[in-house]
């Protein structure tokens, strides 16, 4: 199984990695032989994948970063980088390559203290791999001084540096780091080919494996996650209940809080899952006696950390909001497919009555306008409004029509 085979529908731009993983293979061996490097090289140093939430561009960003890392054997024998089984592809693919770095958004933003670290190692020389990889998986969330510091790192890389920077499209990175690099757009996975994948890798029913995929509309992640986790469904059923539940605003209010709690119910989990242990293994690292008292000249670094973990919550419970706002905009696009007699499959077959009692009871032109509303919910998240407010409002949008 080679690192490109978990890739849903994006066999155009596996080709091309293939081809510039062979390129860059080819530029490794020609610079440890003293030799001249090949011509015409489709491998370059910095690589910008964009494409739709689920299109599965973080995976395609680590997937080349595997075929980069590779030291199969077979190589020697003519055979492609990314046989997806060697020590290097292992751990480039699961995280812990020493040589891939990977930096991910704690809060609404990438800071440049985030970034600083990481800048400094893309001007080394790779430690035990073929090349040093650095890869952004929110570069649409980096922030101004974050973003020059990229620009600055991608305008003069080191010779074996390649940076690798995910977003969901060219308009959301700065025009001069975008500039610098090659393209690669993704395209949304049909719901049969996610489907398929549900079935053969992850041994899910077919029945299942089509039902999920057909209500994330090809969200390689999402649809996985309704698959395998009790949890997820219950928490898309109670969102999908929601459009009965806005009859009068006392309705809408609980509604609206049961959202938030549930939200923050999600980071809270998080947080339990990763803070303890993150906070214990730097109270270790710096020395801690035993009773948890810490050394003196380390309060800032623990507070630097709490800092950390509260901007990783935030942006956990804007996530899941932002996952409920997606399944009820799924919702109304069923209505409105219902009401105006289209023939486009529906999402959410599992709600099929409450979908035709909506779309007997209302208009086309009142549910364009809920999905507006929904729209605009999203955009006050983005704007820092907080949570509780703006799901308000959208529920008081909904109810009216």
């Amino acid at each position: 199984m080679t690192v490109w085979d978990d890739l849903v529908g994006q066999e155009k731009v596996s080709e091309q990695l293939d081809a510039a993983a062979r390129d860059a293979d080819a530029l490794v061996t020609a610079a440890a032989a003293d030799a001249a490097p090949p011509e015409a090289s489709k491998m370059t140093h910095a690589w910008l994948f964009t494409g739709p939430p689920g299109a599965g561009r973080t995976q395609t960003a680590r997937a080349f970063a595997a075929a980069l890392q590779c030291v199969s054997p077979d190589r020697a024998l003519g055979g492609a980088p990314g046989c997806g089984f060697c020590d290097g592809c292992h751990t480039a693919l699961v995280g812990t390559h020493a040589d891939v770095t990977t930096v991910a958004a704690v809060g609404t933003q990438i800071l440049a203290d985030d970034m600083r670290d990481t800048v400094r190692k893309s001007f080394t020389s790779p430690a035990n791999g073929r090349w040093q990889v650095i890869l952004v998986e929110d570069a649409e969330r980096l922030n101004e001084k974050s973003a020059n510091a990229v620009l600055k790192a991608v305008e003069e890389p080191a010779p074996r540096t390649v940076w690798l920077l995910c977003a969901p499209s060219l308009e959301d990175v700065l025009p001069t780091i975008r500039s610098r690099c090659r393209h690669l757009n993704l395209r949304t996975p049909s719901v049969e080919a996610v489907a398929d994948m549900l079935v053969r890798r992850d041994g899910i029913e077919p029945e299942t494996a089509a039902a999920v995929a057909r209500a994330t509309q090809g969200h390689v992640d999402r649809a996985r996650r309704l698959a395998t986790d009790e949890r997820a469904r219950a928490r898309r059923a109670a969102v999908l209940k929601l459009p009965l539940r806005v009859d009068d605003i006392g309705g809408c209010l609980r509604a609206a809080q049961e959202l938030v709690d549930a939200a923050t119910e999600d980071s809270r989990q998080v947080a339990e899952e990763i803070d303890a242990k993150e906070t214990e293994e730097l109270k270790t690292a710096l020395g801690a006696a035993q009773g948890g008292r810490m050394p003196r000249g380390t309060a800032g670094v623990m507070k630097e950390l709490e800092d950390k973990q509260k901007r990783r919550r935030t942006r956990t419970q804007r996530d899941s909001l932002d996952q409920a706002l997606t399944d009820l905009t799924g919702f109304y696009r069923d209505v409105l497919a219902l009401q105006l007699g289209s023939r486009v499959a529906l999402a959410n077959t599992d709600a099929e009555d409450a979908l035709e009692r909506l779309s007997r009871g209302s208009t086309p032109e009142s549910t364009l306008r809920r999905i507006e509303a929904i729209a605009a919910c999203r955009d006050a998240l983005d704007r820092n409004v907080a949570p509780l407010l703006a799901v308000e409002a959208m529920t008081m949008a909904l109810r009216a029509g």
